[in-house]
């Protein structure tokens, strides 16, 4: 029986965050994680550090990361490549919002630039010639997430932190938990599982949410910047049962990571030939010389979505001493330092960085 200040379950990129932030601030912190560090849904992001900005909530929260984010620019791991975000758009529809959003941006401190069709060409030669116009978020990056994921265990580790890796909460009781092996942690517990969420904490609602990735041979040079076409945001906040969206960015490696799918109500693991299908054209009509790449490697995953899109970040209703940190989706990787800042936050007491009230889980069981 040990004794602890928490008790954090899931050593994906958020839960790895939240034990580093917590070891950091001096508590006496235990890891729990049953598979790889930096596996579930870690595994199956893309690694871009991007701030949505069609949710005020959701681009606090990446705000606040994206500034902290820069504590790894040049941590070798991390494999961080400021290779900046062009958002492009498909019509004149798509074109006419981008003032707005280089707006929003801006205000939120960050920095955007309206580009237009010319511009958008020479910035990116191999996109579609008849894209319209685009944006420039110049300052963001990507990194490679497991491996982000394995260096904050290992840190938080070095501070102290106690990693039970290969055990899993098995139950949660008033005391703290107990693993599968029957070993009991007594302390307050916060529960950063992804998706299996839902197996400690059904109140919570979640649904896990397949996505596909496709990654290239070496082709240096072919992409400067990471790709995502204006109508993103409409995939990735829609709740149709499945959507492909245009996402492509250019690894450190030369390599092209391609997404973007999302499917509800899928629980098979293995590659879809169809919602491959339709992922790659959706990419091929962007990026055309995509069609002339040699992909050697496809593979999925399932990411945790709330029903409103954002993060239950906070204390559960009801539940003494138990916290949560899931239900990130496509926005984990982006925003868990943040996450891990608000979290600590709230549980040593703080004045949190930003408002808590648009992640609490409470939203949710009133």
């Amino acid at each position: 029986m040990s004794g602890y200040d928490l008790i954090v379950a899931g050593a994906g990129i958020v839960g790895a965050a939240c034990a580093d932030e917590a070891a950091a601030a001096g508590l006496r912190v235990a890891i729990v994680e049953p598979g790889p560090i930096g596996g579930g849904a870690t595994a199956c992001a893309m690694g871009h550090l991007v701030a949505m900005d069609d949710d005020p909530a959701e681009l606090a929260l990446a705000r606040l990361s994206l500034a902290r984010w820069e504590a790894f620019a040049d941590l070798p791991e991390a494999e961080f490549s400021r290779c900046g975000t062009l958002w492009v758009a498909e019509n004149a529809a798509q074109a006419a919002g981008i003032a707005a959003r280089v707006a929003r941006i801006d205000a939120s401190g960050g920095e955007a630039y309206a580009l237009d069709a010319r511009q958008l060409r020479e910035v990116e030669p191999a996109l579609a010639p008849d894209l319209c116009a685009g944006m420039l978020v110049p300052r963001e990056a990507v990194v490679y997430p497991p491996r982000m994921a394995q260096h904050l265990v290992r840190r938080a580790c070095a501070r102290g932190a106690v990693l039970h890796h290969g055990r899993r909460v098995h139950r949660l009781d008033a005391h703290g938990v107990t693993l599968d092996d029957g070993s009991a942690l007594h302390g307050p517990v916060l529960i950063a599982t992804g998706c299996a969420l839902s197996q400690l904490v059904p109140e919570l609602p979640l649904r896990p949410r397949k996505g596909h990735l496709v990654i290239t041979d070496r082709y240096p040079g072919t992409l400067h910047h990471q790709v995502l076409e204006l109508g993103y945001a409409d995939s990735a906040h829609g709740s149709d049962g499945s959507s492909v969206a245009f996402n492509v960015q250019p690894r450190p490696t030369g390599q092209l990571l391609v997404g973007s799918s999302r499917e509800f109500d899928v629980d098979d693991a293995t590659v879809s030939p169809p919602m491959l299908a339709r992922m790659l054209q959706r990419a091929f009509r962007f990026l055309p010389a995509l069609r002339e790449l040699q992909a050697i490697r496809a593979w999925t995953g399932f990411r945790p979505a709330t029903p409103d899109g954002r993060p239950y970040l906070g204390a559960v209703p009801g539940r003494g001493n138990l916290w949560v940190a899931a239900g990130h989706e496509g926005l984990g990787v982006t925003t868990a330092p943040g996450s891990a800042q608000l979290l600590l936050d709230l549980i040593l007491g703080r004045t949190p960085a930003i408002d808590p009230a648009p992640y609490a889980p409470s939203r949710v069981l009133a």
